[in-house]
């Protein structure tokens, strides 16, 4: 059995869940976000709450998933998912350029311009080192968050690039001198 599969999923006050075949549409305060579902598992309401069901032990396999991705839908449209960077390294910085596009300067020749999706939303700090990103899809999100650590991912040696906040990295020794 799957235990998280087994786990109620609550609805906080004003989230809505359709189910239109294999489609689940979650309505929020934030917004609105729709989810893909595998066969073989329904969707039930009962006093406030959504519990996943699955048909037979065949399908046990996406019971836990689909759980899951109907819980973050549900998190999203309620509270909004964020994901935080840093950038890290001498010149350095991000800058926001109108609504939808973020600057990046990392060392290059060329500054980097990254366009931002719809349903997401970027704010950088007054040292434009720190940026926070969040949205209602937590998938987008954190594509969108891995999409810009790789433009310019923490090299080993000096640990410069643009990172997750909290992220632990490990520096390696550099080269030893003659002796």
């Amino acid at each position: 059995m799957s235990r998280i599969g087994k786990k109620p999923i609550p609805l906080p006050a004003g989230v809505k869940v359709q189910v239109e075949g294999n489609v689940v549409a979650v309505q929020g305060p934030k917004g609105k976000v729709e989810t893909h579902l595998p066969a073989g598992v329904k969707l039930e309401h009962k006093d406030g709450q959504v519990l996943a069901v699955r048909e037979d032990d065949s399908k046990a396999a996406v019971h836990g998933l689909v759980r899951a991705l109907v819980y973050n839908a549900v998190q999203g449209v309620s509270q909004g998912w964020s994901r935080d960077l840093e950038i890290v390294g001498i010149g350095y910085r991000a800058e926001l350029k109108g609504k939808g596009t973020v600057v990046f300067s990392l060392g290059y020749s060329h500054p980097i311009e990254f366009p931002l999706p719809s349903g997401i939303e970027v704010v950088v700090d007054a040292k434009q080192v720190k940026l926070t990103l969040s949205g209602v899809d937590r998938q987008k999100v954190g594509q969108v968050a891995a999409d810009m650590r790789s433009l310019r991912p923490p090299d080993p040696y000096k640990n410069k690039g643009i990172r997750y906040a909290g992220e632990r990295l490990k520096k390696k020794v550099g080269k030893t001198g003659a002796k």
